[in-house]
C-alpha cells in the first residue's frame, strides 16, 4: 500500500512506534474485495483525532482520508468487536510491560453519569446526580485500563447497571477472582454476582463520619480511569445515538491511551 501523503501532523497522530504497535492487529482487507484507497495508519488517525478534538464525521480536516470512509471502518469494527479486541490485546500487553499477568486477577467498577444532547437515543434521568442522560458502567484492572464498559439509561440504578456489565465477564477473564466498588452496589447485588459470576464483590465504604472529599482503599483506580477518558472531548457528553457507538468511543479513547504507553516501552525481542 502507498505511503500516506506528507501533512503537518496532529497531536493525536499514531508515531512509527505507536503504529508498529498497534498495526497487528488491524483487520487485514478480505480477499478479493474492493482494494483499500487510504492506508489504515491514516483511518486510525482521522478516528483518534475525532475522538480525542470533538468534533463531529463531517468536520474530519481535509487532509485526513474522507469522514464517509473513517465512519466506516469505525461503524465496522464496532460492530464486529474489533475494538474491543484490540483494547484487549493492547490491554495484555501494557500487563506484561508492567511485569504483571496478563490476565487480572482483580477488578474494580464503577459508573459515571453523563448528559446527553439533542441526538435521539435512550436516555433518563439519575435522581442522585441529578443529570438527564446516560451512565457509563465500566470494570477495570488494578492498573486502570478497561476491561469492559456498559453504556446505558441513566435512571437504571448502579445495581441494575452492574449486572449488566458483570453478566459479561463469565468465560472472558478466568483469573478474576475479586471485583471492588462502592456503597451503592451493596446489598442483594453481591450474593448475586457470587452466585451467577462466581467472583466476590467487595464494598469499599466511606469511613463513619467521613466529610468531603477523602481517596477511598482501591476505589482511587477507577475514577482516575474516568480522568483518562475526560481528556477525549467527544466523551464531555454522550453524542451519540447508540449506546453501542458510546462504548465504541470509550475503548476507542483506551486505545489511544494504551498504544501511546507501548510506543515508550522498548519493542520486545523477536
Amino acid at each position: 500500500m502507498a505511503e500516506p501523503p506528507q501533512r503537518k501532523s496532529y497531536p493525536s497522530d499514531l508515531t512509527d512506534e505507536a503504529w508498529q504497535r498497534i498495526a497487528p492487529y488491524v483487520p487485514a482487507a478480505k480477499p478479493g474485495g474492493r482494494p483499500r484507497l487510504h492506508p489504515m495508519r491514516e483511518i486510525l488517525n482521522a478516528i483518534f483525532y475525532l475522538v480525542q478534538a470533538g468534533c463531529v464525521w463531517r468536520m474530519l480536516p481535509h487532509d485526513l482520508p474522507p469522514w464517509k470512509t473513517v465512519y466506516h471502518y469505525f461503524r465496522l469494527w464496532r460492530q464486529d468487536g474489533t475494538w474491543e479486541q484490540i483494547n484487549t490485546a493492547l490491554r495484555e500487553q501494557v500487563r506484561v510491560a508492567a511485569g504483571r499477568d496478563p490476565e487480572p486477577s482483580a477488578g474494580i467498577l464503577d459508573s459515571q453519569s453523563v448528559k446527553t444532547t439533542a441526538v435521539p437515543g435512550v436516555r433518563g434521568y439519575d435522581a442522585g446526580k441529578k443529570i438527564k442522560g446516560r451512565k457509563r458502567h465500566i470494570l477495570v484492572d488494578t492498573m486502570g485500563l478497561l476491561l469492559l464498559v456498559v453504556v446505558h439509561a441513566a435512571d437504571i440504578q448502579d445495581r441494575d447497571g452492574a449486572k449488566l456489565v458483570l453478566a459479561k465477564i463469565k468465560g472472558r477473564f478466568p483469573r478474576l477472582q475479586l471485583i471492588w466498588a462502592d456503597g451503592g452496589y451493596a446489598g442483594q447485588l453481591v450474593d448475586w454476582v457470587k452466585t451467577v459470576c462466581h467472583v466476590v464483590l467487595d464494598i469499599v465504604r466511606r469511613p463513619k463520619g467521613m466529610q468531603g472529599f477523602q481517596v477511598l482503599p482501591r476505589r482511587w483506580v477507577v475514577e482516575r480511569t474516568f480522568g483518562w477518558l475526560g481528556r477525549y472531548r467527544r466523551l464531555s457528553k454522550d453524542y451519540e445515538e447508540l449506546p453501542a457507538t458510546s462504548e465504541a468511543v470509550i475503548y476507542v479513547a483506551m486505545i489511544h491511551l494504551m498504544v501511546r504507553r507501548l510506543a515508550r516501552q522498548p519493542q520486545p525481542a523477536a
